[in-house]
């Protein structure tokens, strides 16, 4: 049940962030539904693989280089899901860092955090 909830509250989420940002288009909510679960299985199985893979990088940005991560993370999510397009990278990583301040916020309140 709380997968359930955090993928409805991801997707509303995503279609409100969308409507704030005009760089970033999602079709429907049900689009919104499948941006949200795609995002999360590839926080699952892809995102550790790319956060061993630049450990260096990361080092020496300070961590910095995570937002260039999750930036790849939303591009790879608008390139699988038809219907949720991001114009550039920068947009990319906005939308991340917009999308995981708002999803803390949210979880807090509902009582959903880690």
């Amino acid at each position: 049940m709380k997968l359930i909830l955090r993928i409805f509250i991801t997707a509303v989420l995503v279609v409100l962030i969308a409507g704030a940002m005009t760089s970033v288009d999602v079709d429907s909510f049900t689009t919104a539904v499948i941006v949200a679960a795609v995002l999360g299985l590839l926080n699952i199985f892809i995102k550790p693989i790319l956060v061993i893979l630049s450990l260096p990088a990361t080092i020496l940005t300070f961590g910095l280089f995570l937002f260039v991560i999750n930036g790849g993370i939303i591009m790879l999510c608008s390139r699988l899901v038809d219907g949720f397009r991001i114009n550039s990278f920068w947009t990319a990583i906005i939308f991340s860092i917009i999308l995981s301040i708002c999803e803390s916020i949210v979880y807090k309140i509902v009582g959903e955090d880690k």
